[in-house]
């Protein structure tokens, strides 16, 4: 009998579950998922989190449950430190790995374009930390203003500067706006309207939503706006220190609070050829997925930056559905003889952004279709809850949104701190 080869996945986020969905049937192999959490978040629903529209537990879920069934799959709670690709193996913070295959689907990181006080001092959103820190950070900031009587001071606290009109920035945008109208007048009646401060979204590029369809950026830009938002395109964050956001424009807006979701970069490891890597700190990769230079390591997702596919000569976007359609491409080819494999081609499924409660864009493949408003926002609540990693997830999912669309309210709205104790691991 042939000996089953170890597949070692760092990374259990889109692109690693899917590849594993695909191989967990196949007695030809024997794979490891590694990853620094022990549990799959779902990315396109963080700033609800963070907002305190959800729980951390509507969005995430544990390895070690999904993968129980899957009989030819592991679980390594671990970081990846090092590739040692000429001794097959990786280094870990807490051990090493061998592999006969390793794939890299570690996704991406905030990307602060080397400015250190941005890095420092902003509010990344990247993480299921990221979004509980954010949650706590709003909400003492919130009971902060109770606190003044002064004007000036409760602005400050009160407004908030979103770098980055994608669609976390948008979305972040909508939230804030319905939450200043829906439940800060009722929950903080020592503050007046005056008091609340502003919000602000700031791009560098010409309009919001870039990768999406003229109307549905021109739609966005006007309900923002009937929501209070103030935008401010082709206008980059230079910097922000002294509860002070300095922009490109020479303007200041005085805050203590700037939220970062203006760019992303791949992860990037010791050990790979530095020529490995593209534009993003992507990995280059041809069209199975194969890093360049290396025979049995493959990278997908947010991680790969692939050639060979003619709609996308400068790799495809950074989104869940490449990631997806990448693994379960790969997964196919690992299951063929290697003469039967097939080169990955992305279908553009379209694209969806939510701006607030019964507002939302849809554009259909390759921009064919646009939809908005309510049909949008249906079509986006399916979509996510189908997303999430199982029953429980949807379930609580869709009984949080029925109760926001009800009632205007959210409910998770606590600071939660954990106590700091030595690490005894």
């Amino acid at each position: 009998m042939n000996t089953p080869k170890k597949v070692v996945i760092v990374g259990g986020g889109f692109a690693g579950l899917e590849l594993i969905n695909g191989l967990s049937s196949s007695s030809k192999y024997e794979i490891i998922l590694v990853d620094l959490n022990n549990y799959n978040f779902f990315p396109p629903l963080i700033y609800q989190v963070s907002t305190g529209f959800m729980e951390p537990s509507a969005i995430s879920y544990p390895y070690r449950k999904i993968l129980r069934t899957k009989d030819n799959v592991r679980f390594r709670l671990g970081s990846l430190e090092q590739v040692v690709p000429s001794e097959n193996k990786i280094i870990l913070n807490n051990g090493a790995l061998s592999y006969d295959i390793l794939v890299i689907a570690t996704g991406t990181e905030s990307n602060f374009f080397g400015n250190k006080n941005i890095e420092e001092n902003s509010l990344p959103m990247k993480t299921i930390s990221d979004a509980l820190s954010l949650r706590n950070v709003i909400f003492k900031r919130l009971d902060r203003a109770t606190r003044y009587n002064n004007t000036e001071q409760r602005k400050k606290l009160l407004t908030f500067v979103i770098a980055g009109a994608g669609p976390t920035g948008v979305e972040l945008s909508g939230v804030f706006a319905e939450m200043r109208s829906n439940i800060l007048r009722k929950d903080y009646p020592e503050l007046n309207d005056e008091d609340l401060g502003e919000i602000y979204l700031i791009d560098g590029q010409d309009s919001v939503l870039a990768a999406m369809s003229k109307k549905s950026q021109s739609y966005t830009h006007q309900k923002l706006n009937q929501l209070g938002v103030k935008i401010k395109l082709n206008t980059l964050v230079k910097d922000f220190h002294n509860e002070t956001v300095y922009l490109s424009d020479n303007t200041e807006i005085q805050t203590e609070n700037l939220i970062w979701a203006a760019g992303i970069s791949a992860k990037t490891f010791e050990g790979f050829n530095p020529n490995s890597y593209g534009s993003g700190k992507r990995l280059k990769t041809n069209a199975f997925n194969l890093v360049e230079g290396y025979d049995n390591i493959y990278a997908l997702g947010d991680s790969a930056l692939v050639f060979g596919d003619d709609n996308y000569p400068k790799g495809h976007p950074q989104l869940a559905q490449p990631a997806l359609q990448q693994a379960k491409n790969l997964a196919t080819n690992l299951k063929l003889g290697i003469s039967n494999w097939k080169p990955f081609k992305y279908k553009d499924k379209g694209s969806l952004a939510i701006i607030g409660r019964n507002k939302a864009v849809l554009d259909g493949p390759n921009q064919s279709i646009f939809l908005k408003g309510f049909p949008a926002w249906f079509i986006w609540i399916f979509v996510h809850i189908m997303g999430l990693v199982n029953f429980k997830n949807k379930f609580k999912t869709f009984y949080n949104w029925i109760g926001y669309y009800i009632y205007k309210d959210q409910y998770f709205r606590m600071i939660i701190e954990p106590k700091q104790r030595k690490n005894k691991e």
